[in-house]
């Protein structure tokens, strides 16, 4: 009690509760900041194949946004770059950019197409209707068709199906049995030749002139060789080398099928009706059958204009023209889009398309190849398709993929 009282009377204690208080206020910042830089310390590093990966992606959607078109099939694993792409462009791209980043990989990226084709890299179909699908085997979904006659860039193998790319860019693995591979010399040659156009929408080609033995059935668009002229039959040479023989009512020389071609509004509208009733084939782009987009494809086809394969690829053609005012501004042969809208961003997602005849109707596969009316009270009123109306479009020959009448394809 004494040495308290003698502290407390010359001032000394309350100098020591402050020592005391300030020494634990910087023990406990310490310890505090001790713990936090634990914390940080214990964050786990990015993982090289993640950031590899992250490369690779924006990469792929620089130079492939559309995968239908470009292949770029590329991933990282172990810190190998692995994979297979349609595009110089896109590997050295990705070099680049992964050479900046300052990672360690090893590359392992094939350039297609593929060393082991030996340069056989070009091909045509040789049957009447060539089914490319989304992966090597009949049982996949059917992408889209080509007719006989369709020149056809091959990429890869596998198996005996063949990653091949139309005229209008599409990719698809198709059947070897359905082409006839060629290196560039041999397409040359072939492309250079006479040749016919099946303009029927359905027929027959024969062994020999008045037989009933078949070689091949034909669809409209067909293309084969001409070798001769008698008695009321074309003798024709398939691209695989198999001569038969069409009656020449249903064909005729394909440089003059291609000047004749007038694609007007009225012949537009024209030729689409005389797909009516085809059954919808998802995939289909003939008179076998014809889903949406393979509709309006095989119409302009007919037309002389080669388009895109998909709806949602066809919409980026063309100019879009205004539906309001009851559709006054539209004219026959424009292009109807339907769909719905992203509902974070309202960004248009395309998923159908038809034809529009004029006076508020279009004609369109679903189900079957039919005629509807955006008019409420019509009698074939489609209020469904009326309700997701997206947009109109005109597309002019010089908006089109290809005027097969200035730019020959075979």
């Amino acid at each position: 009690m004494r040495c308290y009282a003698v502290l407390c009377a010359y001032g000394y204690f309350p100098i020591l509760v402050e020592t005391f208080v300030l020494r634990l206020l910087v023990f406990i910042s310490f310890c505090t900041l001790l713990l936090s830089s634990c914390r940080v310390s214990r964050q786990p590093a990015v993982d090289p194949d993640t950031r590899l990966q992250a490369s690779i992606d924006s990469i792929a959607q620089a130079f492939a946004p559309d995968k239908r078109i470009v292949w770029f099939r590329v991933q990282a694993k172990d810190g190998v770059v692995k994979g297979e792409t349609t595009s110089p462009a896109a590997k050295a791209a990705l070099i680049e950019k992964l050479a900046a980043s300052g990672i360690t990989y090893i590359d392992s990226i094939t350039i297609l197409p593929s060393a082991n084709l030996k340069g056989m890299t070009q091909a045509v179909v040789t049957i009447s209707l060539g089914n490319l699908r989304v992966q090597p085997s009949h049982r996949a979904e059917l992408a889209t068709q080509a007719t006989m006659g369709t020149p056809l860039k091959v990429w890869k193998q596998e198996r005996g199906w063949y990653l091949v790319q139309t005229p209008d860019n599409y990719l698809a693995w198709i059947d070897g049995d359905a082409i006839q591979r060629m290196n560039h010399l041999r397409l040359a040659e072939w492309k250079a030749a006479p040749k016919v156009i099946f303009t029927a929408p359905y027929g027959f080609a024969y062994q020999y002139p008045g037989d009933e033995a078949t070689i091949s059935d034909m669809v409209y668009g067909d293309i084969m060789m001409a070798v001769d002229s008698l008695a009321g039959y074309l003798k024709v040479e398939f691209p695989d080398g198999r001569i038969a023989y069409i009656d020449h009512k249903q064909a005729m020389p394909y440089g003059e099928w291609r000047a004749s071609r007038q694609p007007l509004p009225q012949n537009i509208v024209e030729t689409a009706h005389k797909l009516m009733g085809i059954p919808y084939l998802w995939g289909g782009t003939s008179f076998k059958g014809v889903d949406c987009s393979g509709f309006t494809k095989t119409v302009y086809f007919m037309n002389g204009l080669v388009l895109p394969r998909d709806a949602s690829q066809q919409v980026l053609l063309g100019q879009e023209i205004d539906t309001s005012a009851y559709f006054a501004r539209l004219q026959p042969g424009d292009l109807l889009f339907f769909g719905g809208r992203d509902k974070t961003n309202l960004q248009e997602r395309v998923v159908h398309v038809g034809l529009y005849i004029g006076n508020g109707e279009f004609i369109h596969s679903s189900g079957r190849v039919q005629v509807g009316s955006l008019f409420p009270g019509a009698p074939n009123y489609d209020a469904f398709e009326h309700r997701r109306l997206l947009q109109a479009r005109r597309i002019t020959p010089e908006q089109s993929l290809y005027d097969l009448r200035t730019t020959p394809l075979f």
